[in-house]
């Protein structure tokens, strides 16, 4: 997959040719604000497809203003239509406030901040998607620093099968409740992605959360940057090698959560479960 000097955009096309993805279709981009969601519009635009864009305010004070004028400003660069939503509006409250009360009502798991907002912000995206009109395909940022991350996290968890699903495109069963995700910049490292969106002065906000101080994700972040591009491509590569076998862990069933009707692992989401009981 990478050649001696890396070139994006051939990484990037021979990613979309794996997933097979018919022009016709309409694939909706999570953009954050970042640089890895900015890129994938970038280049999916720039390879013709039929695009849209979805941001979710978290309603963090000046950095979620910041994000929310990168995307606006995106979206004009790139001349596609963004859907907006948020999260007070919608849910009450900010994310750092639903965060901090998720974490008081559960205070013996030992919740991490990125942990809650994620199962949150996915939950969001799969059920907000739905209402958009022929959406077949979520698109996210997800580079290969990201997918080496979580497949460390899972093994050091001793949860291999949490990767069962993850790939180029989710792995889940089709259902028309679920949404598959692709990931354009899986094979991408993320030093790269962030190069190739200041050589081209892209709209991107290139500081992280505020509020990603304590996760787990952030102490795996810091090994995987101590090794090179060609060993984290290795560790993709033999994680693909084994999915066969992590596959077979995993429950191959669909369900739907009791409460809100969304796909879950269980009889109540995590969200749910989270949030609401």
């Amino acid at each position: 997959m990478f050649m001696k000097s890396v070139n994006i955009e051939q990484i990037i096309k021979k990613t979309i040719k794996q997933i097979k993805i018919p022009k016709n279709k309409k694939i909706l981009i999570a953009l954050s604000g970042g640089k890895d969601s900015a890129l994938v519009a970038y280049f999916l635009k720039k390879f013709e497809y039929k695009i849209e864009g979805f941001h979710i305010n978290l309603g963090m004070g000046k950095y979620s203003q910041d994000c929310l004028k990168s995307v606006q400003e995106l979206g004009e660069l790139l001349g596609i239509k963004i859907y907006y939503y948020n999260i007070k509006d919608e849910m009450g409250s900010s994310m750092c406030y639903i965060r901090s009360a998720v974490q008081e009502k559960h205070s013996t798991r030992g919740l991490k901040n990125c942990a809650i907002c994620g199962v949150i912000k996915k939950w969001i995206l799969n059920k907000e998607a739905k209402k958009i009109k022929d959406v077949s395909l979520i698109a996210t940022g997800h580079n290969l620093d990201d997918e080496c991350q979580t497949f460390l996290m899972n093994i050091f968890k001793g949860s291999p099968e949490l990767s069962a699903n993850t790939g180029v495109i989710t792995r889940n069963i089709e259902n028309e409740k679920f949404i598959p995700r692709i990931k354009p910049l899986f094979y991408v490292p993320e030093d790269k992605i962030r190069e190739y969106t200041k050589e081209k002065k892209l709209p991107v906000v290139y500081e992280k959360c505020p509020c990603a101080i304590d996760s787990y994700r952030i102490q795996v972040r810091k090994f995987m940057n101590t090794l090179k591009t060609g060993k984290k491509l290795n560790l993709i590569k033999n994680f693909e090698k084994l999915y066969p076998l992590i596959e077979r862990k995993k429950d191959s069933r669909m369900k739907f959560c009791k409460i809100c009707n969304e796909p879950s692992r269980k009889n109540i989401c995590k969200k749910c479960e989270l949030v609401e009981v």
